[in-house]
């Protein structure tokens, strides 16, 4: 493993908490939820570390491993993005369902896969030329393109068909269906991206 590769684990690890937090308190969580929070900024570097140093351990005996724990690592980072413009759009308009919500969906996911190409390209699959090239990219916006179509139908159906369940508030639910998408999306991108955008 190499240097590039504990320190880009650090920076997502940090990303994630800065980006965490005004979330959190967004969400308007009880108080314990954004007390321990406070640490994330220590804590979240740590195991993204330690996860990706497991990873590479595993990956002397399953090779994709190491890929499979970066792109899931790039993947947590696109989330908190995806996150973070979403839950600032419903801040800024006090909308959390409907067809407003399913815009602001989309355009908080497009916002992470621009985070998601450059991270995806230089890091996890170590695409060395740094000229974007049209084809690549048009590849990676087709799977972009399936992928915000998982996102935004995925997110659309639990928010709004199945609608607030358990007592939980319209934001919180908004989120909920923002996280289902999430792990939906991730299997689509991960075989997308390294078998068509970033094969070698």
């Amino acid at each position: 493993m190499k240097k590039i590769d504990l320190l880009a684990a650090f920076i997502i690890g940090e990303a994630v908490a800065l980006i965490s937090l005004p979330i959190l308190r967004f969400l308007e969580l009880p108080a314990l939820i954004i007390k321990i929070a406070k640490y994330f900024p220590v804590i979240l570097p740590l195991f993204s570390i330690f996860g990706i140093y497991i990873a590479w351990l595993i990956s002397k005996k399953i090779g994709v491993i190491f890929q499979v724990a970066k792109c899931f690592l790039v993947g947590i980072l696109n989330t908190l993005i995806d996150f973070g413009v979403l839950n600032l759009l419903m801040g800024i308009f006090g909308i959390f369902a409907g067809w407003s919500y399913s815009i602001f969906k989309a355009i908080s996911f497009s916002i992470s896969v621009i985070n998601s190409y450059f991270w995806n390209k230089f890091w996890t699959f170590k695409k060395r030329e740094t000229a974007v090239g049209s084809r690549e990219f048009s590849r990676f916006y087709f799977i972009a393109l399936g992928g915000l179509l998982i996102h935004v139908s995925v997110a659309s159906l639990v928010v709004n068909i199945v609608g607030p369940q358990f007592g939980l508030s319209e934001k919180i639910w908004a989120n909920i269906g923002a996280l289902v998408a999430v792990f939906c999306g991730f299997t689509w991108n991960f075989l997308g991206y390294k078998f068509i955008v970033f094969k070698k």
